[in-house]
């Protein structure tokens, strides 16, 4: 399995940006597609933003599309979330995850590391 540790979660007013990052150990990370998924206290682990092995194809939930941006730099086994115009509506832990396939749902990815809290002030 890949070993993954999330980075740059903070507080931050309504309006403004984060970086998160993703660390990848332990297999070859250019072999797994990546996925960033995030909880609310109460609320089921939803799907944010995915991104191919290649980083080629990405995909987002349609809540952040136009303000969150998903890359990778397989040379550095990281993955990023950049996200902008943050909302209060999108504070949570996120999470970020390994799978074989590019897929919304959270059952599909294999690994998972141990979240990152994001606060949005409004």
């Amino acid at each position: 399995q890949v070993q993954l540790v999330e980075s740059g979660g903070g507080l931050v007013q309504a309006g403004g940006s984060l970086r998160l990052s993703c660390a990848a150990s332990g297999r070859t990370f250019s072999n797994y597609v990546m996925g960033w998924f995030r909880q609310a206290p109460g609320k089921e682990r939803e799907f944010v933003a995915g991104i191919s092995r290649s980083g080629g194809s990405t995909l987002y939930t349609d809540s952040v599309k136009g303000r969150f941006t998903v890359s990778r730099d397989n040379a550095k086994n990281t993955v990023y979330l950049e996200m902008n115009s943050l909302k209060p509506e999108d504070a949570a832990v996120y999470y970020c995850a390994s799978g074989i396939r590019l897929t919304t749902k959270p059952d599909r990815y294999e690994s998972w590391g141990q979240g990152t809290q994001v606060t949005v002030s409004s």
